[in-house]
């Protein structure tokens, strides 16, 4: 239970929430044990009426006894359900609480976390683990509390009539608790088994349901149906055992409880034949009795429902524990510690002021996996305006440079200067507000044109986002859909080609307008119709810029500055493309191979993402 007290302790602004639900609640307890003694009352009344005829008025004394039944009742419902009420939104909030600090932290963890899960499985998680706690809260807060609060006044009111009541009645809860905590013991095993399945089965289904294009385009749907199958083929299997324990367990739990219950009723019709207790306070206690009986009954119920909290706890608390980017924004790392909503203040970051040289790579050494290297000793420096090319096979390091100069993981030895900031001790956000980047993949969120665009300057006004667009060759087919910017493009862009989604890439970058331009394969994706139209808004970008790509065709690195070679991880060789052209190096060698027309030069020319100019089929570019 303490990782649901950590909850608790976590969402500290709900502190009033939980003070008036706990009053509120012991209000409701008090007047529902008022009716226990008004019936021992109007009972004792009419059997007094009954056995002698000089009781005086009888009937106006059971009159004004159900009337107070009434008013007590009546206000005990009102705040049951004003409880019931500041329950509901104390949960609410505390969904909001701990969901935004989720998020947030999802936000701040460096990108080696996410290297290692599957989005649905994440998303799961959330869901599961959030949950599961706040619907134990709600239900505790709402029903379980205020019975438990009359248990409690209920003992004390047995031990003042007699005392073995109350210690039979205190013996139900030790009992059944240690019954239903040795049936959750194995139940949870159970459990675990099949929530690895629902988020193994639920990560994949938002895998295909996101991809589902490539699903369908390899005939893939009945394979992935029956592998999503086997997963809850395997819950139902697990469900059957986990059912019958828990399920003759509770059997054994309800036979314990009613042999208690014999002996409490018992006692209570002994003892009124004997003259202890009058018929009223017979009556009376029953009713106190059966009050105690539900939240006993309940108390299984609550075990599994706290179980299934803690469990859910746990794996939150497991991804809250994780430790955060170092140079994370700081705004996203108070929030996931926030107790309640933060107030966030969105504007964003200025870029670097220029200083030379824009970057520099001095001995820099990186590895994704201890001891395994895929960069070693790379020193080069890009100036103002200046556009350097990375060219190597797959695997040589190119696109963890990308990465290093985005910041998404920390250098493993040397030294990375950006705008002359070391980028270990620069935060995150102002690292990323000096670059622009256009990816291999667009990478676009559902919503219109214009919003993505806009999305590294959300304050953009029409005039800049048009303006952008036509620099970027993107405004013309933009301007064919009935819609125009405001059209709804579909999840990742899917409405767009992927000539429309890159130059939509393009405008966006441009938009940005960071001195540090990263163009990570940009066009290796798009046919040479529709590269062309990519290349030209490219053109515009990179002008006046520093610009650092990795490119998949020799005619796009043609006009830039400076080409650098990799080999496994290190530097072959810098230059010109001219002075590399005769050189015999890795860029010569891909003069002479794109020169080629022999099939074992075309799989070699494939060996460094490359592709001859010109080779591919042109596809229609706008839908």
């Amino acid at each position: 239970m303490q990782s649901l007290m950590r909850v608790a302790r976590s969402a500290s602004a709900l502190w009033p929430f939980y003070i008036a639900v706990v009053v509120v609640s012991s209000i409701v307890a008090g007047l529902g044990l008022i009716s226990p003694f008004l019936i021992r009352e109007a009972t004792d009344t009419i059997v007094a009426a009954l056995n002698d005829d000089t009781v005086t008025e009888p009937a106006r004394t059971v009159i004004w006894l159900a009337i107070a039944l009434f008013a007590a009742e009546a206000l005990a419902s009102l705040l049951r359900n004003v409880s019931g009420y500041l329950g509901d939104v104390m949960v609410a909030r505390l969904r909001q609480i701990m969901s935004t600090r989720y998020f947030a932290k999802l936000l701040a963890l460096p990108q080696r976390y996410y290297d290692n899960q599957v989005t649905g499985t994440i998303i799961a998680r959330l869901d599961r683990s959030i949950a599961n706690v706040t619907q134990f809260i709600q239900s505790f807060s709402n029903n379980f509390l205020p019975m438990l609060l009359q248990v409690v006044a209920i003992l004390g009111i047995t031990a003042y009539y007699y005392w073995p009541l109350t210690v039979l009645l205190a013996l139900l809860f030790p009992l059944y608790t240690w019954l239903t905590a040795l049936t959750s013991k194995r139940w949870q095993v159970f459990e675990q088994e099949k929530n690895a399945n629902i988020d193994e089965g639920n990560g994949r289904f938002a895998e295909v349901v996101g991809q589902v294009k490539v699903t369908k385009s390899y005939g893939a749907e009945v394979r992935e149906l029956d592998k999503f199958g086997r997963h809850y083929t395997n819950v139902v299997d697990i469900t059957r055992p986990q059912s019958r324990w828990w399920h003759s367990m509770d059997t054994a739990r309800g036979v314990a409880m009613n042999l208690i219950f014999m002996g409490i009723y018992l006692i209570l019709f002994t003892r009124t034949l004997d003259g202890h207790f009058s018929i009223g306070e017979m009556v009376m206690l029953i009713q106190m009795v059966t009050m105690a009986r539900q939240p006993v009954t309940m108390m299984s119920w609550i075990v599994d429902a706290a179980q299934r909290a803690v469990a859910g706890s746990r794996d939150y608390f497991k991804v809250m524990d994780e430790p955060v980017e170092p140079t994370a924004n700081r705004q996203l790392v108070a929030a996931t510690e926030a107790s309640g909503m933060p107030a966030l203040d969105a504007t964003q970051q200025a870029p670097l002021a220029v200083r030379e040289p824009v970057v520099a790579f001095e001995d820099v050494t990186f590895e994704y996996m201890p001891g395994e290297p895929v960069l070693h000793d790379v020193t080069f420096t890009a100036r103002e305006g200046e556009k350097i090319a990375l060219v190597g096979e797959s695997g040589g390091g190119k696109s963890t440079i990308v990465n290093l100069l985005l910041g998404l993981y920390p250098i493993t030895d040397g030294r990375l200067e950006v705008c002359g900031e070391e980028i270990s001790h620069l935060d995150v956000e102002k690292l990323r507000a000096t670059t622009g980047v256009v990816f291999q993949e667009a990478a676009l969120f559902s919503g219109s044109v214009f919003e993505n665009i806009a999305y590294g300057k959300p304050d953009a006004t029409l005039e800049e986002v048009v303006d952008v667009a036509k620099r970027a060759n993107a405004h013309e087919f933009i301007m064919k859909f009935t819609d125009g910017y405001d059209t709804i493009i579909g999840e990742r862009g899917l409405r767009l080609s992927g000539g429309q989604r890159q130059r939509v890439a393009v405008a966006r970058a441009m938009l940005k307008d960071a001195p540090l331009l990263i163009l990570d394969e940009a066009t290796s994706a798009l046919d040479t119709k529709a590269e062309r139209a990519v290349q030209a808004g490219l053109d515009e970008l990179m002008r006046d810029r520093t610009t650092i790509m990795i490119a998949h065709r020799l005619s796009t690195i043609a006009g830039v500055d400076t080409i650098i070679t990799l080999r496994d991880g290190r530097i072959d060789e810098i230059g010109s493309p001219a002075d590399l052209a005769v050189s015999g190096g890795i860029y010569s060698e891909l003069l002479r191979l794109t020169a080629s027309s022999s099939a074992a030069d075309r799989k070699r020319l494939k060996a460094f993402g490359f592709a001859a100019d010109g080779a591919e089929d042109e596809e229609d570019e706008d839908r």
